[in-house]
């Protein structure tokens, strides 16, 4: 019997990806290809790029550098680019990095075994030439359900393998295979956005609008539950305008609860808010379900007027601290993060305070500032007024110092909460460390149990907050609540 072939996916950037990269996976394991973690151990080394900003961008070429050193010293024989960057760029990353034995993009996905093996062969598949992604789907979000030939990366179910292939875990099964035994997972929710932000050039290369439909983000979930998966977070652009393109611009208001009772899930968590299309009753949906936790990652970028209208958005410092305040009016302990950008084009010394101002009313869990660059194609490129690089850099340190200032401050404010936390690892050197409901995945911190007997990874347990180290948490589990995750687990 020859030998299975093998591949490794490396991936970059947001959770986004992540998901992906699963359905990659999947896609290749129902063909028949053998999925190992080291890409030293594969013959194919399959990079998910992320080409959000410069930095991402540096950060996928490095990758695919350093897959590329392992070919002629071990197993590997050829390195492949997907995702954002390779969509984004095209046949213009494959002429810049010709390191790459292929760059593919979204429209490959589904063919992703075949394109594999060609270049394994040694064959050539000609890379892209980018497009608008926008252009793709109908201008009226109703129609684009109808739109079945556009690739979406994420969307993928079982029935789109082609005849005579089946996922490894059953015919029924979405096309997705995990590739880490992490008792979190994301769930994609939709795909591209129709937002127009000036800075933003995200939409050119994922596309507009379009919504999953709900029975697959829920056999998904249930599949997800199935796997060990206590967690889910739910992901797109823009998760505010899902259902739009459906009939419901309210539907994720019935989702959820639905998610949420979901055999084996104990959390279901939601991203991605954008602050100008928040709702009362998507509010009151997660702020009052139960296993929904009360999270707001909302992308406010700034709360200077002038500035928000020049990047294309809405709001201002008082709306902002208004719907925060609203938010916990309803739950208190509610967590709330967001990222910011400062030295857009035209900020001022006004503006910047303007924004400082909101941050120390905000009471922020996390916060995320990142300093303006010109990203091609995009409008704000073209916005004249633009500020020197030194004056970028030295309003960055001074929001980032703020900005980790606040947010260790506020979690001295949670001392002396209980919280349930998920834990997520267990080290007899490092400790056990695990997240409370105010905390995903990667970027909003963690917590610390000062004791760690008898507890597991994916166990929930109840603990009360003692200390902070920064945005940390120090915790320590409260008596009985390891006999209660025991009886749950059974």
């Amino acid at each position: 019997m020859p030998e299975r072939r093998t591949v490794a996916l490396v991936t970059l950037g947001c959770a986004r990806n992540e998901v992906d990269s699963e359905e990659l996976a999947g896609r290749l394991e129902a063909d028949g290809w053998a999925l190992v973690e080291d890409a030293s151990d594969a013959d194919v080394a399959v990079v998910n790029t992320c080409g959000f900003v410069d930095a991402a961008k540096k950060d996928s070429v490095d990758a695919l550098l350093e897959a590329n050193d392992l070919k002629g010293h071990g197993r590997t024989q050829a390195v492949v680019a997907v995702g954002c960057m390779a969509e984004r760029y095209g046949k213009d990353l494959a002429e810049a990095l010709p390191e790459a034995d292929g760059v593919l993009g979204f429209d490959d996905y589904a063919d992703i075994s075949d394109r594999l093996q060609t270049i394994l062969n040694g064959g050539i598949h000609a890379s892209h030439t980018p497009r608008d992604r926008r252009k793709l789907l109908p201008i009226s979000p109703a129609e684009r359900q109808s739109a079945s030939d556009v690739a979406l990366p994420g969307h993928g179910a079982a029935s789109d393998l082609p005849e005579g292939l089946a996922p490894a875990s059953g015919p029924r099964a979405p096309l997705r295979r995990r590739l880490d035994g992490s008792p979190v997972a994301s769930v994609k929710l939709a795909s591209g956005c129709d937002r127009r932000c000036s800075f933003c050039a995200i939409p050119s290369f994922r596309g507009s609008f379009i919504s999953r439909r709900p029975s697959d983000v829920l056999n998904e979930t249930r599949w997800l539950g199935e796997q060990g998966v206590k967690e889910i977070m739910l992901v797109s652009e823009n998760n505010t305008s899902y259902g739009k393109d459906l009939g419901d611009i309210r539907l994720l208001e019935s989702l959820l609860p639905e998610l949420a009772e979901v055999d084996g899930i104990e959390r279901v968590r939601v991203s991605y808010l954008q602050p100008a299309e928040m709702r009362p009753g998507l509010i009151d949906v997660l702020t009052s379900t139960p296993k929904v936790v009360p999270y707001f990652d909302l992308s406010f970028q700034h709360s200077a007027p002038g500035v928000l209208r020049a990047m294309r958005r809405f709001g201002d410092t008082d709306r902002f601290l208004e719907l925060l305040d609203t938010i916990r009016g309803k739950a208190p302990q509610a967590g709330v993060r967001s990222n910011f950008i400062v030295g857009f084009p035209g900020e001022s010394e006004a503006d910047l305070a303007e924004l400082e101002r909101f941050l120390n009313g905000a009471r922020l869990d996390a916060i995320g500032v990142f300093g303006y660059s010109d990203e091609e194609g995009t409008e704000a490129a073209t916005y004249e007024n633009k500020l020197d690089e030194d004056v970028v850099a030295e309003r960055l340190a001074r929001v980032s110092r703020l900005a980790e200032e606040l947010v260790s401050q506020r979690a001295e404010e949670r001392v002396g909460e209980t919280m349930h936390v998920l834990v997520e690892s267990v080290d007899s050197v490092e400790g056990v460390y695990g997240r409370g409901a105010h905390q995903a995945p990667e970027t909003d911190g963690q917590v610390l149990l000062t004791s760690g007997e008898g507890l597991s990874v994916g166990r929930m347990v109840e603990a009360k907050v003692v200390g902070t180290e920064g945005v940390d948490l120090v915790a320590e589990p409260l008596q009985g609540s390891l006999a209660c995750s025991e009886e749950a687990d059974r």
